[in-house]
């Protein structure tokens, strides 16, 4: 049997960026620095609202002449609607080209071998091949390789068909649990505006920028990394039952906050056949233990490890 696997990955829809002044129209956006994006990297980002709360989180990339936004597909519109407003006389275009073009996922022992040298050997470097198709490796919980690549739909048909029987399809649960254990946050719709982007860890994976300049949302972004009034974090937890869903509300007895205690980010069933996900939590609740599902009469939750550590993104 094949240890590793292709995943086609459908809750990841492509926004396309194209113009003359594209990397300054999206500087002026975005909360991570898009001068430092170049043909050879990628990068997690957020787009806030002025009160600096997550609109969206995506992954960009240069394709050409173009930065791809990798989102939700259901937040494409929303997104791109938005930044159509701020374009004002800039030169810079936006399209969803999800139905031409899309990403699929490679994971396991045998991934690097299979790309060969369109492998990149660094997370969250990209090599474009000379198919057209963009390969990232991207972060995950220990040394197992794992890459997204984006393309045209016909590139990526023949990709897997190239793949043969080196690599079995499997399902996107499965991936969505590497990114779970990997510790990287993702703003579906139910969880639009719940979150600053320190809260969902965004400052420890890579995707805030301190030093870039202003950007929508900035000021509270950064009153919140240089004041130390962080009260929420992102953590992995382990659940008893079925998964719920992203925006599901968390229980917490020592909860005062009036926004409760927390909310779910992201979930997925493990192979053992429990569940497993990112949550985001007030502080004081989980060092103390003792959260739970929806309200008091729901499962506890079960704090596990993330492969970061919280003093990695402080005041930088």
């Amino acid at each position: 049997m094949s240890n590793t696997s292709y995943y086609e990955l459908t809750h990841l829809g492509i926004l396309q960026a194209t113009g003359a002044d594209l990397s300054g129209f999206l500087q002026g956006q975005l909360t991570n620095d898009v001068r430092d994006l170049d043909d050879g990297g990628s990068q997690l980002s957020a787009y806030c609202s002025h009160k600096g709360r997550m609109i969206a989180s995506m992954r960009l990339l240069r394709q050409d002449e173009s930065i791809l936004m990798l989102l939700p597909p259901e937040r494409i519109e929303p997104v791109m609607s938005r930044l159509r407003m701020f374009v004002l006389m800039s030169k810079v275009e936006l399209a969803d080209v999800s139905d031409t073009h899309r990403a699929i996922g490679l994971a396991g022992q045998d991934a690097p071998a299979l790309l060969g040298n369109d492998a990149p050997a660094e997370i969250d470097a990209v090599i474009t091949a000379d198919d057209g198709v963009s390969i990232i490796r991207i972060a995950s919980e220990n040394d197992s390789s794992r890459f997204i690549l984006v393309g045209s739909n016909s590139a990526l048909d023949a990709r897997i068909s190239g793949f043969g029987d080196a690599a079995a399809s499997a399902e996107l649960n499965d991936w969505l649990l590497g990114d779970i254990r990997a510790g990287l946050p993702m703003v579906f719709e139910q969880t639009v505006e719940a979150f600053v982007p320190q809260m969902a860890n965004m400052h420890l994976v890579n995707g805030v920028s301190f030093t870039k300049g202003c950007y929508t949302g900035q000021e509270v972004v950064a009153r919140m990394q240089y004041l130390g009034s962080l009260k929420r974090r992102m953590y992995h937890v382990g659940i008893e039952g079925d998964c719920p869903a992203p925006g599901t509300n968390l229980f917490a007895p020592g909860s005062k906050s009036a926004q409760g205690a927390g909310k779910v980010v992201l979930a997925a069933r493990n192979p053992e056949g429990n569940c497993e996900a990112l949550i985001i939590t007030e502080i004081a609740s989980a060092d103390e233990g003792n959260v739970r599902l929806v309200d008091e009469n729901g499962p506890l939750l079960r704090f596990l490890e993330l492969p970061y550590d919280w003093n990695e993104g402080e005041n930088k």
